[in-house]
């Protein structure tokens, strides 16, 4: 075994002249060198990297990086890693549960008030930031014989069996707001369908009914369903 040493200053190896390289070889094969610009090169590098900087990370070759190293946070099937190098669950928007129903059951009536239809369905949101779409499609029916008329359809809310309201999400108003206006010019049956829909925010984990709900004007009659008609309602959860 050969040993340069130095004890009492600094060790130089030195290669005079222009683009010279210090070369390192074990049985007289090169296994690394220093070139005059300071690159070191070699077969391979063992040890410590912290002091290494400005690494491409376009040159790994292979292997996974680690989740730890990608952002902080807990990285799993439920999350995504964000802009901010933070792995954090989905934000607003994943949709949470549907629940639907239909029915071919007619409601029917003249008397010009709110009737109540049996298009009713219930849903429990799982957090009070959630927000219900609410979607109705559903048959509209009036005859009407004389003079102008019309019919308006809502949809109310009631939550653990409370009260109804009427969120102005889902376009509630009074009378006035009709579905479907016919004038005496146009006396008969009239049947079409109608589409009703709305995001509520109804900040609550209680069961929420929501019931289909419709008004004549002036007319000999009216209803949902009456002419062997269907109609549907669908609630969506969606995480807020």
């Amino acid at each position: 075994m050969s040993t340069i040493k130095s004890s009492n200053e600094h060790l130089t190896l030195n290669a005079d002249g222009s683009s010279k390289d210090i070369k390192f070889q074990a049985n007289g094969v090169e296994k690394g060198s220093l070139s005059s610009a300071g690159v070191m090169t070699a077969t391979s590098f063992a040890g410590s990297g912290a002091s290494l900087t400005a690494l491409n990370a376009s040159n790994l070759g292979s292997g996974t990086v680690p989740t730890a190293r990608l952002g902080s946070g807990t990285a799993n099937s439920s999350v995504h890693l964000r802009g901010d190098g933070t792995w954090a669950a989905a934000g607003g928007g994943k949709l949470l549960q549907v629940v639907s129903m239909y029915t071919d059951s007619s409601t029917g009536s003249s008397v010009a008030s709110w009737h109540a239809t049996n298009v009713t369905l219930a849903i429990t949101p799982s957090a009070t930031s959630s927000k219900i779409l609410v979607s109705f499609n559903g048959q509209v029916y009036v005859q009407n014989t004389s003079g102008d008329g019309g019919i308006a359809v809502k949809i109310e809310q009631a939550i653990a069996g409370g009260a109804t309201t009427s969120p102005d999400e889902l376009m509630t108003r009074d009378a006035a707001n009709y579905t479907g206006y016919y004038t005496s010019e146009a006396n008969g049956q009239f049947v079409h369908r109608m589409p009703l829909s709305g995001l509520v925010s109804p900040n609550t984990t209680s069961a929420i009914t929501y019931t289909v709900y419709f008004i004549p004007y002036n007319v000999d009659g009216s209803g949902i369903n009456s002419l062997n008609g269907r109609s549907t309602l669908t609630l969506m959860e969606i995480e807020g």
